[in-house]
């Protein structure tokens, strides 16, 4: 795989990399495969979101005011 970023992204990645004692190749591969995964889970949680639907019993339209929630006594 062959990528091109700027010289301010090099350098970064490269100073990134030092830090945590790696490549710069595995540093962009670890970056890659997180965000992957972050937004693989991401829409597989709100697709399951969709499909619940209403709670029964639980209504958001009952819930106290914010004035009343945080009333000083």
């Amino acid at each position: 795989m062959t990528i091109t970023v700027s010289e301010e992204a090099a350098l970064w990645a490269r100073r990134k990399a030092a830090e945590e004692n790696t490549s710069v190749s595995k540093l962009v591969g670890q970056m890659l495969e997180n965000h992957m995964r972050r937004s693989d889970e991401y829409w597989k949680a709100f697709d399951r979101w969709k499909q619940i639907g209403s709670v029964p019993g639980v209504e958001a339209g009952k819930r106290l005011k914010r004035d009343k929630a945080h009333e000083r006594r």
